[in-house]
């Protein structure tokens, strides 16, 4: 438990004499991209399901009886939500005799601090894109959202290509066209091709040269020729700088509508702040309190590389 803010460790604000007092600001104009990637929700319930049918096959040349067709089901995920708290405390005599009406001012960035780590929990499916250590999620299937092992209920179908989203390729013109192609033919349960649309690249910052190099470039990148470059204007790009706390090579193709579909945000209690007063002690309590959980009900909008 961290300790109250007290005049002893902030004798400074009893002086007169100080000509600034500023805040410590880390981190608040960094990636916010909840809104961008996920399909925000609220819920009103302990815990969120999240359950696929499957496609349905090709008609048939009709010859005189109606021929009916299984469908199968998809695999059951569980998105739980977990709680997030924070607070701290401040010494009532600090309080009246500071002198800069700075520490009250304290509480107020509870606030920064959970959309802060709402934004870092955000970044979390594709930092751990690759693990089946989950944050939120029961996963009936219980693959990693990019993997070389997804599978299917439905019988008999061969998951030998199309079922396959995970890569180890660096990124380059090279990676990113044979990325595009291994996407867009992604299958669905029952092995039919799907309408892909890979639109999107989400690189993190230490990427940012090489990724912009692909897009903008009007001739082909690194070569002698005069041919015109098949990406330029082709995507768009998403920096996510905190991607680049966790690995500064993976790097991911994304179809941005089917993403919006497929990876939800719950918000199940938004952010709340309250305070009161200690009575024997006189310290000033502020905390703030919140319940978050995200998950994904289909790996087919994204491929990603995992690059050693």
């Amino acid at each position: 438990m961290g300790s109250p803010l007290t005049q002893r460790a902030f004798t400074r604000l009893l002086d007169e004499r100080l000509s600034e007092v500023f805040y410590e600001n880390h981190g608040s104009d960094l990636d916010e991209n909840i809104m961008t990637l996920f399909n925000v929700k609220t819920s009103s319930k302990a815990w969120e399901e999240l359950f696929g049918m499957g496609d349905i096959p090709d008609f048939e040349e009709h010859v005189g009886t109606l021929n009916y067709n299984s469908v199968y089901p998809g695999y059951h995920t569980k998105v739980e939500h977990k709680e997030f708290s924070n607070g701290i405390q401040i010494e009532r005599k600090l309080i009246d005799d500071e002198l800069y009406d700075v520490v009250e001012g304290r509480s107020a960035r509870l606030g920064e601090a959970a959309r802060r780590t709402k934004e870092k929990y955000g970044c979390r499916p594709f930092a751990y894109a690759f693990s089946t250590s989950y944050d939120f999620m029961t996963s009936e299937e219980g693959v990693a959202l990019c993997s070389n092992s997804h599978t299917t209920k439905a019988s008999g179908v061969s998951t030998t290509t199309g079922f396959d989203n995970y890569g180890t390729s660096a990124f380059s013109p090279v990676a990113l066209e044979a990325t595009r192609i291994a996407g867009n033919k992604f299958k669905s349960d029952i092995g039919e091709r799907m309408d892909m649309n890979f639109d999107t690249i989400i690189i993190p910052d230490d990427l940012y040269e090489d990724a912009w190099e692909v897009m903008e470039s009007a001739g082909k990148i690194d070569t002698d020729n005069n041919n015109r470059n098949f990406h330029k204007g082709r995507y768009n790009l998403l920096v996510y700088r905190r991607l680049s706390d966790y690995d500064v090579n993976n790097w991911f193709l994304v179809d941005y509508n089917k993403m919006k579909q497929s990876l939800y945000w719950y918000n199940r209690i938004p952010t709340e702040f309250m305070n009161t007063t200690d009575f024997d002690t006189f310290i000033r309590k502020y905390a703030g309190y919140f319940r978050i959980s995200y998950g994904w009900k289909s790996w087919r909008w994204v491929f990603g590389h995992e690059v050693s």
